[in-house]
This record gives C-alpha cells, sequence and structure tokens, in this order.
C-alpha cells in the first residue's frame, strides 16, 4: 500500500500523493523508521497532528484557519491522522479534505438557531449511552473518540475529551434497559468512533448485546476506515464475522477520500459478509454539487459500499458555514434519479431539530391524485399516467 493515489488518478497525481505523504512522515518521525509504522493504526493515533505549530510545518495555513486552530481546544479540539491528512492538497484551500479537518474561525460564529443537541439525543436518553428514539431501535455511544475530529460533528457536544469508552458498569445498565424493552431488535453502537476501542473490548460489547434473544441486527456507525484504514485488521474483521447479523454505516464525504488503503479496508470488511452502507453529510462547498455526489456515490458501490443516507447538515453549534439550502439536497438527488443506477442514489434527510427523527426529502414525482388515476412525473420531466385498481369492498 506504498502512496496514497486516489483512485484512477493520473500518475503525477500519484507522486504528488507519494510526497505529501513523504512531507508529514518527514515532521512526525525518525525517516528510518517511517516504512512500517505509517501502516500501523495505533501508530497513526500517536503521531496525530494537533497543533499549529506541527500544521504551519507542513502547509502554509489562512488567518481564519490559524484563529480556528487556537480557538479549537477542548471539546472536538483538532486532531487529525497522518494517514488522512497527507490526502490535503496544501496549495489548496478550498480542499474538501482540508475544510473537513482544520478548524476555522466560522466556528465560534454560533447562529441563533442553532442548538447543543440538535437532534434532541439527549432527551431521548432513558440511561446514560443509550438513545431509545425509534420504537424498535436504540443507540448505544460508547466513546467519545474519533481518529479525527470532523469540524461539522453534530455531536460536538460530547465528542473529543479523549475520555475512556464506556464504563462496564454504565454498559450493564444499558444491557438491563434493553433487555426490559422486547420491542427493540435492532442496535447502533457509535460515539464518537467504536472502533477506536480495543477489538477486546469491542468484542464484549458486541457479544453482550448479541446474548439478548430480541436484539436481531448489531450495527456499528464508523468513519475510520475513511480516516484510519489500516485499524481494519485481520484481528478486528476476525471477531466482526462471529456476530452476523452485523452491518457497519461508513461516514464518506467526498471521492477523494476513497484511496487504494480504503478500498482495501472496505474490501475486507466486505469479504467477512458484513453489510456496508454510507452515510454522507451534505456540505458546502466540500459535496454540495451533483458532479461531486454522483462519483461519490458511484465510487462507493465500487468499492461495495451501498449509498444509504445523505443527510442535510445538523444545526449544530458553529457548523452555519457547512450548511446548504435543504433545495441543494433535493436538486442533487433530482441528478442522480434516472442518470445513475438506483443502487446509486441515497435517501435524502433532514434530522429533525430537537429529536423528530430523520424525515425523507425527495423531489416531486407524484403531479396529481385523482379518482382511478395518479399522474407521475420521471426524471427527464415527461407524465405518465397510471390507472389503479376499482376498489373492492
Amino acid at each position: 500500500m506504498e502512496g496514497l493515489s486516489i483512485c484512477a488518478e493520473p500518475s503525477g497525481e500519484h507522486s504528488q500523493a507519494s510526497r505529501r505523504k513523504a512531507d508529514v512522515q518527514e515532521v512526525i518521525e525518525d525517516p528510518s523508521r517511517r516504512k512500517d509504522e505509517w501502516n500501523d493504526w495505533k501508530w497513526q493515533l500517536k503521531n496525530r497532528l494537533t497543533s499549529l505549530d506541527a500544521i504551519r510545518e507542513l502547509i502554509p495555513l489562512t488567518r481564519r484557519e490559524e484563529e480556528g486552530i487556537k480557538r479549537a481546544t477542548g471539546r472536538l479540539a483538532m486532531a487529525v491522522t497522518p494517514y488522512f491528512f497527507s490526502l490535503i492538497d496544501k496549495n489548496d484551500p478550498k480542499c474538501p479534505i482540508r475544510k473537513q479537518a482544520i478548524p476555522r474561525l466560522e466556528e465560534f460564529s454560533v447562529s441563533s438557531c442553532e442548538m447543543v443537541d440538535p437532534c434532541g439525543e439527549d432527551s431521548h436518553a432513558p440511561v446514560t449511552g443509550l438513545v431509545h428514539r425509534y420504537p424498535d431501535r436504540a443507540l448505544l455511544i460508547v466513546t467519545d473518540s474519533c481518529a479525527m475530529y470532523c469540524r461539522y460533528c453534530t455531536r460536538r457536544r460530547m465528542v473529543g475529551e479523549e475520555l475512556p469508552p464506556m464504563s462496564i458498569e454504565r454498559f450493564k445498565e444499558a444491557i438491563k434497559y434493553l433487555k426490559s424493552k422486547k420491542t427493540i431488535r435492532d442496535v447502533l453502537i457509535s460515539g464518537g468512533d467504536p472502533l477506536m476501542m480495543k477489538t477486546e473490548l469491542l468484542e464484549y460489547y458486541i457479544k453482550e448485546l448479541r446474548a439478548i434473544p430480541h436484539i436481531e441486527i448489531i450495527r456499528l456507525g464508523t468513519r475510520v476506515p475513511v480516516t484510519l484504514p489500516m485499524r481494519v485488521d485481520k484481528e478486528l474483521v476476525d471477531m466482526l464475522k462471529k456476530y452476523h447479523p452485523l452491518y457497519m454505516s461508513i461516514h464518506f464525504s467526498h471521492p477523494k477520500e476513497i484511496t487504494p488503503e480504503v478500498t482495501a479496508a472496505c474490501g475486507m470488511l466486505a469479504d467477512a459478509g458484513i453489510p456496508l452502507g454510507s452515510q454522507t453529510v451534505l456540505l458546502k462547498g466540500i459535496n454540495d454539487k451533483p458532479s461531486i455526489m454522483k462519483k461519490l456515490m458511484q465510487e462507493l458501490l465500487r468499492i461495495r459500499v451501498r449509498p444509504y443516507y445523505l443527510y442535510q447538515c445538523d444545526l449544530a453549534i458553529g457548523t452555519a458555514h457547512f450548511r446548504t439550502p435543504v433545495a441543494v439536497g433535493m436538486n442533487i438527488i433530482e441528478e442522480l434519479r434516472g442518470h445513475t443506477t438506483g443502487y446509486a442514489v441515497p435517501t435524502f434527510v433532514v434530522d429533525a431539530p430537537g429529536g423528530g427523527g430523520k424525515i425523507p426529502v425527495s423531489p416531486t414525482y407524484l403531479i396529481s391524485q385523482a379518482k382511478g388515476k395518479v399522474t407521475l412525473r420521471n426524471y427527464e420531466n415527461k407524465i405518465f399516467y397510471y390507472t389503479e385498481p376499482a376498489t373492492v369492498f
């Protein structure tokens, strides 16, 4: 896995990516130890870029970036793996990887509509760390740590302090609640990022959930295969595949994230029989163009990740500069539907502010309904009529 070429990139871009990788390594560690350590996920975490001085050595920063880094302390402080940082185009302040990873001054301008807990998770938590908002599903938040802190994080109220994972005592409280609610058949393990935990601890959580008879499905929500793909190793995959049916939702934002390393990580997971779905947040200046989103969704299918959700950016504090009008997302879906395979069209949703849950938002294809007839519009704006069956009583 030498080099960090983007999928199907010209050889010149491959060389540039390799040079960026070498530049990052030069700043971090003794060159004689680089080759083996770069692919060690623990080394990547140990050497995350967290300071203004380290970033300055690697790329020229804008004034807004410098001020953003200085002010990003405590929760959601800057932390970027060397791997993910090496994907940044140092000469382009608008680089989509850069805008996701490096704080900017705009984060500290708070809009009146923004919320500490935009999805109302805390108000639906019967037990600390467990969110029960939908009748048959629950969310288990097991850690506040991530490999890289996305600047638009919806859980910025709790993520980034690098505290230990959910304690065994607290987890037992969550298990007790789950056992008492026999309607719950699906549990999503998230955080932070559950793949940041030691494999044996993550297995303990999964094994305990699998032992509850009415829990049919276990899901993992993660961005680690994108920001720290070397974490997906044989030990982790061999553990996960023991607990089917187990699903994984992976957070992708831009086609540049789909590198050979990410392709290999997703391949290992898919080969282990784990269905992979993508979750993408619609982000201004990063992926808000139909052409970029189309490429991302098609590339995801190529690496065996099924596009699942496209999220309108939540009303989290300090994220106004990332949000687009809802109409932008609707237009993207319109440009995908009929112009690429249906497998590549995610469901565009707004996670209703305050805890209303995910609400699908789609272009209007149903024009009208009348007795015995429905009028429909297709992707080419052609009108069609469907005759409905007569009502039988």
